[in-house]
């Protein structure tokens, strides 16, 4: 009968098989796919560009978006009256004193949106507000 059991004419196979390496690393792929747009915080605005940026804080700054159609967000939270807005704000300072606020304003807002929002801000009892800009590397 043509059948063979064993290691009989093929002798030992030393191909490599690669099935199981793309199945984990496809896997990986989503899993960097999915997770990496949650990584963000605040809302997506376009920033104003500077050539001179700030050092980073120590601690994590409470973020505030405020974006072209003057909606704003606390992290990733709509608020779109302003009684409901301070009243996080005034919620998230007693929680840390100290906190910074690091406000993200789309570049096409005026500078009296922006002024606007920072007064409110301080009303609330926020002490340091940070505007969030792109950094644009000197040639």
């Amino acid at each position: 009968m043509g059948m063979s059991a064993g290691a009989g004419r093929g002798g030992i196979k030393s191909d490599i098989n690669v099935t199981p390496l793309v199945d984990v690393v496809l896997v990986l792929l989503i899993i960097f796919m999915v997770v990496t747009p949650l990584m963000k915080r605040g809302r997506d605005v376009t920033l104003p560009k500077a050539s001179q940026p700030e050092a980073k804080a120590a601690e994590e700054p409470l973020f505030l978006s405020m974006t072209a159609d003057r909606k704003l967000y606390v992290e990733d939270d709509l608020y779109p009256d302003e009684a409901a807005f301070l009243a996080r704000l005034q919620t998230e300072m007693r929680k840390q004193p100290g906190r910074r606020l690091l406000l993200k304003a789309d570049q096409s807002l005026t500078y009296g949106d922006v002024g606007r929002i920072v007064q409110k801000v301080r009303v609330a009892g926020v002490g340091q507000v940070a505007l969030g800009v792109e950094v644009v590397e000197r040639p």
